[in-house]
């Protein structure tokens, strides 16, 4: 099957010439007939399966015919980064056609995004906070729209977002066309679909498992050598494009400059970076500036980038599932990728589960040479989980964030091998790390009263 046996219209086929795309990947070519004839879908599929064309040429071709100037599809996405994404293939592949759109998020001003909306849009592309805010203050409306696209529903759920997408739902029109995409089909995310969709075509694509393209491996490590480990594999590594996760932001932006004192073309991006700063990361590591990005998982949603040579878990993820988020990162489009993790005493359990999703033991390596005896790290990096100067300091009137000062002296965590501290108190960066889900509770009783 080619896309030409889509029938789309002569000025979204220029667009997919335009990116070279010849041949439908399996959820694309089960998707799109019946997206095409209005019916509702569920599109259950990893990472890297090419979904998002699934829904935006479905979406492309029904605004093809009707009036422009009025938001006629909406998709909603969790996170800033996975917005920019979708607003990235909409534009590529409805580059000759006309139709505009927008991207409404948090962490930004209003006034742009309102500009656009009056300047005239036909699909907007949201995180749930700022629509609601932006239907609250009736700068958007609702009252003409044809469809409705749910993408990534589960890290919406395991984002607290499902309560602001079910007041969606209520206020959108009844008649209406409703997509949902999703890696995994937790219980909510199943409930929300009977809710949401009327007798949906339900298409799954593989286990919810890692791409076959992508070579997995584990490196046992004490906790306190993680750094050196890293740095020893990076060295010994031919690694044109690394993706490195960690579990906290202030850890991914630690491992990030150390990375970067010791020469290498490195980066971080978490959720205290401002939009601006993102969106930089996201584009250096993009065209190549930045060699390795330093991540969390929830910025990393949003990584669309074809080149990525390696992923490596220097922490264990929180779930198999999220390993399999993390890992659909490198292997695709029939590229080859690694996949290293480093694991620790305490993740053995995980490492347990992650077996069991891929169907297959993952391959335990060492480096030779390595001293896994060292009673200290040669690279140590402090994981305090204190925000570096990159985050935003203490307003001068908050007392200190330490009630007691820390000594050499103080004994080492035996987990995470970092000293014991206090949490800082949380900064104006730190509250707008989430700003669509802070809005989002603010306009709860908003929503209540429709």
């Amino acid at each position: 099957m080619s896309f030409e046996s889509f029938r789309f219209h002569p000025q979204i086929n220029a667009g997919i010439r335009d990116l070279g795309y010849h041949t439908p990947t399996p959820i694309q070519e089960q998707v799109i007939p019946h997206a095409l004839a209005g019916r509702d879908v569920i599109g259950i599929a990893q990472t890297g399966t090419g979904k998002t064309a699934a829904f935006v040429l479905p979406i492309l071709q029904r605004l093809m015919r009707g009036p422009r100037g009025r938001v006629r599809a909406m998709i909603v996405t969790p996170t800033r980064e996975l917005a920019e994404q979708i607003q990235g293939v909409i534009e590529a592949l409805g580059k000759h056609t006309g139709i505009r759109s927008v991207t409404l998020y948090g962490g930004v001003g209003y006034q742009g995004q309102i500009q656009r909306l009056r300047r005239g849009v036909e699909i907007a592309v949201v995180c749930p906070g700022r629509l609601l805010d932006h239907l609250e203050r009736g700068t958007l409306t609702l009252e003409h729209l044809e469809s409705l696209t749910l993408d990534e529903a589960d890290q919406m759920f395991d984002m607290g977002f499902l309560p602001d997408v079910r007041r969606i739902l209520r206020l959108a029109p009844v008649d209406r066309q409703t997509m949902l995409f999703s890696a995994t089909m937790p219980d909510a995310v199943r409930s929300l679909a009977r809710e949401a969709l009327r007798d949906p075509l339900i298409v799954q694509i593989g286990r919810s498992a890692p791409v076959a393209t992508v070579t997995h491996a584990i490196y046992p490590v004490p906790e306190h050598l993680k750094t050196s480990l890293l740095i020893e594999l990076l060295e010994r590594t031919d690694a044109r494009s690394v993706l490195i996760f960690t579990r906290t932001k202030h850890r991914a932006q630690r491992l990030g400059e150390t990375l970067a004192r010791l020469g290498y073309r490195a980066t971080a991006l978490h959720g205290n970076l401002s939009q601006n700063r993102r969106q930089a990361a996201l584009d250096g590591f993009r065209n190549g500036r930045y060699q390795i990005l330093t991540a969390t998982d929830l910025a990393a949603r949003g990584i669309d980038v074809a080149h990525i040579t390696h992923v490596i878990n220097y922490d264990m993820p929180p779930t198999a599932e999220a390993y399999t988020h993390r890992i659909g990162r490198t292997g695709r489009a029939a590229r080859s990728g690694d996949a290293l993790t480093l694991v620790t005493r305490s993740d053995a359990a995980m490492v347990r589960a992650i077996e069991r999703l891929i169907g297959e033991p993952l391959k335990r390596e060492t480096v030779p040479g390595f001293d896994y005896n060292a009673a200290t790290s040669a690279h140590e990096t402090r994981f305090d989980d204190t925000p570096s100067r990159h985050a935003a300091a203490p307003r001068r009137s908050e007392p200190p964030t330490h009630a007691t000062p820390r000594h050499r002296s103080t004994p080492r965590d035996q987990e995470t091998g970092a000293r014991p501290v206090h949490a800082p108190r949380m900064t104006g960066m730190m509250r707008a790390e989430r700003p669509d889900r802070r809005e989002a509770r603010r306009r709860r009783g908003y929503a209540r009263g429709e």
